[in-house]
């Protein structure tokens, strides 16, 4: 599927059967190209993950074979580390004012891509562009892992990304995001 806006990571290859099996009613799931990893389609992000709020509370074994859900409230496609980095750059930077004067960090979590993208170096490149753009603001925000205001979360699965901005509050209602 290469239009996805779900990524999904089983625990093992039961959890991710059954997890296929539980996500259908939500969109198009597919197995990936990467070992317990699902990417899925569905027609509306923030609708989604209301959704599936609901039914985790009703069906709260599903985060036993789900180890992270996150859906991407911007995707896009690349096929060089500075494509990614440019594309990147804008969607975050249209978070700047969310950020002004706030806790947050930037999480890669990558899906192939050996040797074309390094997560840490991309993480630092976009938590240093917020610190940056915020000062301009004349409210810096600043860098924390521990308990900030808000996480910006990137996936990759092969050449395609998805980012999205979780805030504490939405990280603490939706245990089934868990970005580390």
């Amino acid at each position: 599927m290469k239009d996805w806006n779900v990524v999904v990571t089983a625990y093992d290859a039961q959890g991710r059967r059954a997890a296929k099996r539980s996500l259908r009613e939500f969109g198009a799931v597919e197995q990936s190209e990467f070992f317990n990893v699902l990417v899925m389609r569905v027609p509306d992000v923030a609708s989604f993950v209301e959704d599936f709020a609901a039914f985790v509370s009703e069906n709260l074994d599903v985060l036993n074979d789900i180890a992270r859900l996150l859906p991407a409230k911007e995707t896009f496609d690349f096929s060089t580390a500075e494509e990614f980095e440019a594309k990147a750059k804008e969607i975050v930077l249209g978070w700047a004012q969310e950020l002004a004067g706030k806790s947050s960090y930037a999480r890669i979590h990558r899906r192939g891509l050996r040797g074309m993208l390094s997560s840490q170096r991309e993480e630092r490149f976009l938590d240093e562009l917020i610190l940056a753009r915020t000062s301009e603001l004349g409210a810096p925000a600043k860098v924390t892992f521990s308990d900030p205001d808000y996480v910006i979360d990137i996936e990759t699965v092969g050449n395609r990304a998805g980012v999205s901005l979780w805030s504490r509050e939405e990280l603490r209602r939706y245990p089934f995001l868990r970005i580390e």
